[in-house]
């Protein structure tokens, strides 16, 4: 890690030795530790699943500076994992939100908020200005991002990511001889084949006990205290409260940190986790509803989960999910127009390609799925 600048424990105020007095009083952490965690500084990217509890650490902790980056606005659907923020503030920006708890948790430490879009335009100044970075994205793109500059920039970049039960953490740094992200995973995978939270699901607890590691992982490697994961990937399955650990190496030929690097600018990819639908019919929003409203014959065929078809729908649609379609084809009509749709369009192309090679050809996806029906035509309908 980058050196911090030297705080002396003076410097602190009596409010802040009382509050931090049982980790001052740890042997392996002491004062000097106190003083480098006041004079880090350390980059959240995202405050949702994984950089809630991160955050909070930290800054219980008195890690002297937490910037974070999130373009995104609170919902209704993120407080069952996102404990940063309160009921109070769907549709305020995380940012705002989490500052403003962040601030009531510690009010000695310094928020810097970046109310944008972490991009390959913005990525190199945002990291230059801090010393370790946590990935608490939840999307491919973000991840290959972060972990390039951190590499060009030799910036610690603390990840974590989760799915559904699982989880896993670790440390890449390729300038402490670890190695990075695309060390594991040198290009991100097809569109499509990798679904988001929304569309798989993932218990609130998991991102909890992820990012809880991703900031013990900061704190450790700031006060230089413990083994960290430098050179190790911890695996956690959660249903049966089981944890792996594979031992990863640094990749000779890795694009970006190998010894002939062909990587060498920020790469803005497409979001890998959206769906490609380069062969699949679509139909937009407003066209769909055009054709409702003249009366057309059209079939409405909803895969998603019945949980899903409670919180909203689009009236007159037929539910039939995903995971059922191969047992009830008989219940879907084989003439006429048929839209198919889910929450954003992923289930749904899949439900198409599958019914084509059982002999429906009438199959068209709603592009967006009702995401986009609700943000263009109906925005009455509960987001979730």
């Amino acid at each position: 890690m980058g050196a911090c600048e030297t705080v002396r424990l003076d410097a602190f105020s009596t409010d802040e030795l009382s509050r931090y007095s049982r980790q001052i009083n740890l042997r392996e952490l002491g004062e000097e530790g106190q003083r480098r965690l006041k004079a880090a500084r350390v980059l959240c990217i995202g405050a949702g699943g994984l950089g809630s509890p991160a955050a909070l650490y930290l800054a219980a902790a008195g890690t002297g500076t937490i910037g974070i980056i999130d373009d995104d606005v609170v919902e209704l659907s993120n407080l069952h994992r996102q404990l940063l923020h309160g009921a109070h503030d769907v549709q305020q920006l995380k940012v705002d939100s989490a500052a403003h708890r962040l601030g009531d948790l510690n009010p000695h430490i310094a928020i810097e908020t970046h109310a944008t879009r972490f991009t390959a335009a913005n990525a190199r100044e945002l990291i230059s200005e801090y010393d370790v970075v946590i990935d608490g994205s939840d999307n491919l793109p973000t991840r290959y991002l972060s972990n390039d500059v951190c590499v060009w920039l030799r910036k610690p970049n603390i990840y974590g990511s989760v799915h559904q039960f699982e989880g896993q953490a670790s440390l890449f740094a390729p300038h402490l001889g670890a190695p990075c992200y695309r060390c594991l995973f040198p290009e991100p995978p097809p569109r499509g084949s990798v679904p988001t939270c929304a569309e798989a699901g993932v218990l609130g607890v998991v991102p909890g006990l992820i990012g809880t590691i991703q900031a013990l992982e900061t704190i450790k490697l700031i006060t230089g205290i413990g083994d960290n994961l430098l050179g190790r990937l911890l695996h956690i399955d959660c249903l049966s409260l089981r944890m792996r650990e594979f031992n990863i190496r640094r990749d000779p030929d890795c694009p970006v940190c190998g010894k002939a690097p062909t990587i060498t600018e920020p790469v803005e990819y497409e979001q890998p986790c959206a769906v490609s639908t380069a062969a699949v019919s679509e139909i937009s929003p407003l066209e769909l509803h055009t054709m409702i409203s003249r009366g057309e014959a059209v079939t409405l065929l909803d895969v998603r989960e019945p949980f899903e078809f409670e919180i909203a729908r689009i009236d007159g649609a037929q539910l039939i999910p995903l995971g059922d379609v191969p047992e009830r084809l008989g219940e879907i009509p084989r003439g006429g127009t048929t839209v198919v749709y889910c929450k954003s369009g992923l289930r749904s192309t899949h439900a198409i390609t599958f019914l084509r090679g059982k002999g429906f050809d009438s199959l068209v996806n709603l592009a967006g799925g009702i995401d986009a029906w609700r943000a263009q035509i109906d925005p009455a309908l509960p987001k979730y």
